[in-house]
């Protein structure tokens, strides 16, 4: 999606994209040294919000001398810190394109979170936090990673890529990984575990889970008086962001008066559909940026419709 002549065309636009404060991979997070100390913080470094992180943001591109960005664009907890965005610094931003997320969690989004939390908490190795040094909470983690994996496919996209095959033809009553969907979850656990860091994992989570941007004000208020373009992208298998709660983003956005465009994407991948489904995403960046460029009112090439990543235009 990004580089010359792609969706997001580093030819015309300037891209930037930054590790999230609480991460592992560049913002200061839990494996980071505390220098009071000389070693990571683990978990006495402290709560953060998808606020924090769009604070972090902004004060990253203040710093590169970019007083206004041409789009903010995400999904997922992406999608937030768009949403983040567009409250908190609407003058800052021409336009957004929050993907496959939600105003606030919901008790069901939650509940998938804090299985997760709980495995790596459960897993001896975690030693509350401490385990820097040490080996990792592994299996902890890699349970979590399965979880969630689980809520961004579909139904669909497991049937289609797995169905009940087994992993050897020889069948018997065992426990170790013996059908492809379970060989297929141990390995994205395993993968994940050495990419990623557990107290990160810990942290993020929970940040997604307390994110609420309409806070106690009512949905038609929290975008008021916000002159940029929005376009909200869903997709229709998608069970753990349905639909609905992108609804309720256009739905707050016209009772505030802001030019929004809402399309639902006939996609069978699940959650995933924000990351595979490429060519659709092509075309409507494509469009939608340039539109947005030029000073053009928005109107999608096509009804069904896709999204992915952030342009910074300077």
């Amino acid at each position: 999606m990004i580089g010359p002549g792609r969706a997001l065309d580093t030819d015309r636009y300037y891209v930037i994209s930054s590790n999230v404060v609480g991460g592992c991979m560049g913002s200061t997070g839990p494996s980071s040294p505390d220098p009071r100390t000389g070693r990571p913080y683990g978990l006495s470094f402290p709560m953060i919000t998808i606020k924090d992180m769009v604070d972090a943001q902004r004060r990253l591109v203040a710093h590169l001398g970019v007083e206004r960005l041409l789009s903010v664009v995400g999904g997922s907890m992406g999608g937030m810190q768009v949403l983040q965005w567009m409250v908190s610094y609407p003058e800052a931003i021409r336009s957004a394109i929050p993907i496959s997320t939600t105003l606030k969690h919901t008790p069901q989004q939650i509940a998938f979170n804090e299985v997760g939390r709980q495995a790596i908490m459960a897993d001896p190795n975690w030693r509350g936090g401490d385990y820097y040094g040490q080996p990792p909470p592994a299996k902890g983690l890699a349970v979590a990673r399965m979880v969630g994996h689980i809520t961004y496919m579909s139904e669909t996209s497991m049937e289609e890529k797995f169905g009940r095959k087994l992993k050897e033809s020889k069948r018997g009553v065992k426990f170790s990984p013996e059908f492809e969907v379970e060989g297929y979850l141990e390995n994205r656990g395993e993968n994940f575990v050495r990419r990623f860091d557990a107290n990160s994992y810990l942290y993020i989570t929970k940040a997604m889970d307390y994110f609420d941007v309409a806070g106690r004000k009512a949905p038609s208020e929290i975008f008021r008086g916000l002159k940029a373009k929005v376009l909200v992208v869903a997709f229709k298998s998608d069970w753990l962001y349905p639909a609905h709660q992108s609804q309720e983003i256009v739905k707050a956005c016209k009772w505030a008066g802001v030019d929004a465009t809402y399309c639902e994407v006939h996609s069978t991948y699940g959650h995933d559909a924000f990351l595979l489904e490429v060519d659709e995403e092509t075309r409507l960046i494509r469009h939608f940026l340039a539109s947005t460029l030029n000073g053009r009112h928005h109107e999608p090439e096509r009804a069904p419709s896709h999204e992915v990543r952030l342009p910074g235009h300077r």
